[in-house]
């Protein structure tokens, strides 16, 4: 089996009996992040595009401006018997290239969850636990100035124009480019796209802050930040953290399978950021940012 995936036995219960029968599950592995040998944090990810996901990370905590702020990055061995670095011997360091994935054992699977970045510029680290919720209590402008990183960028004004029909089509095209998914059902993912619809880049990830990190940045070391024309869509709800990431990114649409939370859509106007959620068929409800969209007025109903 690959890195991202694994085998598990299970007991399948049907109206016809009990079936034993092996099943394929996301990977969800710990990455260390460790700035200059000082760990930073730990977050729990999917394996694979790993370089992706440490620069949209840093990136989007403000401790990057750019890929030419890291020298390198190097995955520290794992205690896998065998594996190198390992128990067994080896090299106890790896550099990682821009592509290279780094090294598995002989079932694939990953043995390295520790990367130490070396930057450019002495940057002071404060170790974080980054551990996050769906209810986090803050409400209020005042809350939001305290936990919001400033971005470096101005989202542009009414720039790019989407089509509400092109844009409810976005959600299956990313659906279509999640492999993982496909044999798993069990991750999420994030894609950045043209606002004709041209997919550039699909991530997936056990979580979906990684998934966006991981597109983020690939969009950082491609030379694409600020994304001013570009849209991000997310296959899950849209939280404060995705919204803010998509502001720090310059990605002026973000668009959600699910629901916003109040946060992320008070985070999204005071940045004009155009948030979708619910974005199902062909309705989805825009929260801020409607000036983006080629609508035609209805009637209000409600309060």
């Amino acid at each position: 089996m690959s890195r991202v995936t694994a085998r598990r036995p299970t007991r399948r219960i049907t109206p016809a009996g009990i079936v034993s029968r092996p099943d394929t599950l996301a990977v969800e592995e710990p990455l260390e992040l460790r700035v200059d040998g000082t760990a930073l944090t730990v977050t729990m990810r999917t394996p694979g595009h790993d370089i992706d996901l440490l620069h949209g990370f840093l990136f989007s905590e403000n401790i990057i401006e750019s890929a030419d702020d890291i020298v390198s990055a190097r995955y520290c061995a794992g205690t896998v018997r065998g594996a190198p670095g390992g128990p067994e011997g080896g090299s106890p360091r790896h550099h990682v290239g821009p592509s290279e994935a780094p090294p598995s054992d002989t079932e694939g699977r990953n043995t390295y969850n520790v990367l130490d970045i070396q930057l450019r510029r002495a940057v002071p680290v404060q170790p974080r636990g980054f551990v996050t919720n769906s209810s986090c209590g803050l409400c209020g402008t005042t809350a939001l100035d305290q936990v919001r990183t400033r971005s470096r960028f101005r989202l542009p004004t009414g720039s790019p124009r989407v089509d509400p029909a092109l844009l409810a089509t976005l959600p299956d095209e990313l659906r279509s480019r999640q492999a993982v998914f496909d044999a798993t059902g069990g991750l999420h993912a994030a894609g950045l796209f043209t606002p004709d619809g041209t997919a550039l880049v699909v991530r997936e990830d056990i979580g979906r802050h990684n998934a966006v990190d991981k597109v983020v940045g690939w969009a950082l070391r491609e030379g694409r930040v600020p994304a001013h024309d570009t849209v991000l869509i997310v296959s899950g709800r849209a939280s404060f953290e995705l919204v803010q990431k998509a502001v720090m990114a310059g990605i002026p649409v973000l668009g959600a399978v699910s629901a916003p939370s109040s946060l992320a859509v008070d985070l999204a106007a005071d940045n004009g950021l155009t948030l979708a959620g619910f974005l199902r068929g062909d309705t989805m409800n825009i929260y801020s940012g409607a000036d983006r969209l080629e609508t035609t007025p209805a009637a209000a109903t409600g309060t």
